[in-house]
């Protein structure tokens, strides 16, 4: 039997809601232009990409401690993730790392304590899980392994969450798909995208049918 909400004992109703999962379809250019909280950069060019480097997993440890001290007390979890996370997986020289937090939608609970370490608020996204992006720009020099960290905010029980991880762990465990992956970006990296974000929705067929297999495999 199905029961309505006001059904539920008192426990039962304080207990989260599991948030629904919200499709992710390629993005228009109005809608590029929408999440961007400035001018979306636009590429106009092929995507550089660059072999694995071990560096990579170091500089996520680094910035991660600065991220786990700025928060303090605030409820949270961060984690590498993306293609610089996983070893022999050719990536741009860009860090992503996911923040979960409580309520990502509740910018001043972790925003100002990051920007204070030199992250600027770029993206934010109230249709898609109340998703946020803070960029931190690495200067140049000739020890640079990366150009910049994307820290993804999204809240605890979100299922992007799940997603990135199990499509992560999935790339380091099997060589196939892993090989896959590479392919593929290698591949489309070649061809000219007036945005970057229009190169990452290019890869989403690919995408679904790792995560559908990992899914599988998981039971």
């Amino acid at each position: 039997m199905i029961r309505t909400r006001d059904q539920l004992t008192d426990q039962e109703q304080e207990l989260p809601v599991p948030e629904q999962e919200i499709e992710r379809l390629s993005m228009t250019t109005e809608e590029i232009a929408a999440a961007n909280l400035g001018t979306a950069p636009k590429l106009n060019d092929q995507v550089v990409l660059r072999e694995h480097d071990p560096r990579w997993s170091e500089v996520f440890e680094t910035e991660a401690a600065r991220v786990r001290e700025s928060l303090g007390a605030l409820d949270h979890r961060v984690e590498h993730v993306g293609s610089t996370s996983v070893p022999g997986l050719p990536a741009k020289p860009v860090i992503d790392m996911l923040l979960i937090v409580p309520d990502s939608a509740d910018e001043p609970a972790y925003v100002p304590a990051l920007e204070r370490l030199g992250f600027t608020l770029v993206i934010r996204e109230p249709d898609w899980y109340e998703h946020r992006v803070l960029r931190e720009e690495f200067p140049d020099g000739p020890d640079r392994s990366a150009e910049s960290v994307n820290l993804h905010v999204l809240s605890a029980g979100c299922p992007e969450n799940d997603r990135m991880l199990l499509f992560r762990d999935r790339l380091r465990t099997h060589d196939g798909d892993r090989a896959l992956y590479a392919d593929t970006k290698r591949s489309l990296a070649q061809q000219n995208w007036e945005y970057m974000q229009n190169y990452a929705d290019a890869k989403s067929d690919v995408v679904a049918g790792i995560l559908e297999r990992a899914a599988a495999d998981a039971g």
